[in-house]
């Protein structure tokens, strides 16, 4: 395994000095502003987290912001979903309007999204059964033919294809906008009982990756007509990985990241607790540990994940605790020079990263803040 120099980045207090709005007529820009009007379930970070733009007024306990889209065929339009409620910004994330509510028929958990063609995204809820069509300011709630989903993809050509994998190991497929779905290919022929999240490369539906208990990771080339199972997880080869967070890379599709945990190195007493931040270089077929978890770098279950859109060796992920009144912690791990550097902000989470397409420098996070007692 690599070494890892863990090299601080140091929190400033003050606000990147950003000028004016921008229009929403021009083509996608960064962000010029030095205050975030109409939400404040959102930063702005031109500096990897050193230094945020919020909003005026504080974030309320509790909220999550889970869903964070970019939509790149808009100039300077994104949502963003701070518990159910869905916002909309058209001036690259300076200023947001209230769309609606994302309907709920389980228990109201929060929404994740991903972006579609034009103005077309799609919202969903992890585990749950919830889905979502959001064309413009309209939204139409859907709904899945099974419990439980676990990731959604977007093709990068047709704007009303779309699909999904459910909890049980099984890809579904739509060609009318989610109106009615089908089953795709065959289940994962594996005896994991749980899959946690399954990531779509953006630039090909068939290419899909699941993480599973127990059984590590899954990879399909072909929507799910053939899978097979990733090797290199496990530090002993045939151990027990579970693997919590996937996600396959816009700048390069065979490069895929995950977290994990390797239960033969945790029940041993590992340094690491055997958790890690694993990369693949064959799309998915198999992969190595490159991050350790540490004093310095805590990796819970189901960290978020975030592949840079243009550099294939920098990865993003996240930890945040109201615990003890810890905050939160965005970390940039970059392969080439096998190095982690982190911010900390007073937050207790970035649910979800996002990219501007103009200038991936600029980083957007939807931000969480729990009651703390």
């Amino acid at each position: 395994m690599r070494k890892l120099v863990l090299v601080p980045v140091i929190m400033c207090a003050c606000a990147a000095a950003l000028a004016q709005d921008a229009r929403p007529d021009r083509p996608w820009e960064a962000p010029s502003c030095k205050s975030i009007a109409g939400s404040s379930s959102v930063a702005i970070t031109p500096n990897e987290g050193a230094s945020l733009v919020t909003a005026g007024k504080p974030l309320r306990p509790t909220t999550y912001a889970y869903g964070l889209a970019v939509l790149p065929d808009v100039p300077n339009t994104m949502l963003l979903a701070h518990d159910r409620v869905l916002l909309r910004s058209t001036n690259a994330g300076c200023r947001w309007t209230t769309v609606g509510t994302i309907e709920s028929t389980s228990d109201g958990f929060p929404i994740s999204l991903v972006a579609g063609r034009g103005d077309r995204a799609f919202a969903w809820s992890e585990n749950r059964n919830d889905l979502a069509r959001i064309d413009g300011d309209a939204i139409t709630y859907l709904g899945a033919p099974v419990d439980s989903i676990v990731g959604v993809g977007t093709d990068p050509v047709e704007a009303d294809r779309v699909r999904f994998f459910d909890g049980g190991g099984q890809l579904w497929d739509s060609a009318d906008g989610g109106l009615r779905f089908g089953p795709m290919g065959s289940p994962i022929p594996s005896s994991s009982f749980l899959y946690y999240r399954a990531a779509f490369d953006p630039g090909n539906l068939d290419h899909v990756v699941v993480g599973a208990v127990i059984n590590g990771a899954y990879v399909t080339f072909d929507g799910g007509r053939n899978w097979t199972q990733a090797t290199g997880l496990s530090s002993t080869g045939t151990g027990a990985v579970n693997v919590f967070s996937v996600v396959v890379s816009t700048g390069d599709p065979m490069t895929v990241w995950a977290m994990g945990l390797d239960i033969v190195q945790s029940d041993a007493g590992h340094p690491s607790q055997g958790r890690h931040i694993y990369v693949s270089r064959d799309g998915g077929l198999t992969f190595h540990p490159v991050v350790d978890r540490s004093n310095d770098v805590i990796l819970p279950n189901g960290v978020p994940l975030a592949a840079h859109p243009t550099n294939k060796a920098v990865v993003y992920f996240s930890f945040g605790s109201s615990f003890g009144g810890y905050g939160a912690d965005l970390y940039r791990y970059d392969d080439t020079t096998s190095q982690v550097t982190k911010t900390h902000s007073s937050y207790h989470g970035y649910p979800s990263i996002a990219f501007n397409p103009a200038d991936p420098s600029f980083i957007y996070l939807g931000l969480a803040l729990e009651a703390v007692n």
